[in-house]
């Protein structure tokens, strides 16, 4: 993690006034390893944002669809994970044949009022070696209700259960200016067909 160098914070205020994200990194040798090298993931979010289940697999079910539609990467799957990692970090058990990658988002999120406060401490860690690739974080308040997010909250509603309706609208926004700032790797053809197989 020596290697790492700060990058500059690009304005994202589209999303929230100002911009989300606090800071965020990319590996100096990207271009030349990781661009063509680290491009099937798994989203995990652990620990489980405010302690429940269904929060956490809305967290990382929202990653894994904005990163398979907004980046060449192949998210293959997200879970949600209890606890939080003592020692090992790399997520070694997720790197299963044919995965190159976790994407790990370590989130917050309290309900205030008709809103959340929300943070995320999020890296991209490759599977062969458990190095770090990429990391944001990010934190910021939202409202719970934006009438432009209705038919998502409706849709994870139904889908996860009505418990997450308020936490969907803070964590979108908070994960869409984070994942902003991930780079994107370099698919090939067969790559490409893998990619809309998927169907997201």
């Amino acid at each position: 993690m020596r290697l790492m160098r700060w990058a500059p914070v690009l304005g994202l205020g589209l999303l929230a006034g100002c911009s989300a994200v606090k800071s965020h990194r990319v590996r100096p040798d990207y271009a030349q390893v990781d661009r063509k090298q680290t491009k099937r993931l798994v989203v995990v979010a652990q620990p489980l944002p405010d302690e429940k289940p269904a929060v956490g697999e809305l967290w990382s079910l929202i990653a894994r669809q904005w990163v398979n539609q907004n980046r060449d990467f192949i998210v293959k799957d997200n879970v949600a994970l209890p606890g939080r990692p003592t020692t090992d970090t790399t997520f070694k058990e997720l790197c299963t044949e044919g995965v190159e990658g976790v994407l790990w988002l370590d989130p917050t999120i309290q309900l205030k009022g008709d809103g959340a406060e929300a943070e995320v401490k999020a890296q991209l860690l490759r599977c062969s070696d458990g190095e770090e690739v990429w990391a944001a974080q990010a934190a910021g308040s939202w409202g719970s209700r934006d009438e432009d997010y209705a038919a998502r909250v409706q849709k994870f509603s139904q889908e996860l259960g009505e418990e997450v309706a308020p936490y969907v609208v803070p964590t979108t926004k908070l994960l869409a200016a984070t994942l902003d700032t991930l780079p994107n790797p370099e698919l090939t053809e067969a790559d490409k067909d893998e990619k809309i197989e998927l169907g997201e």
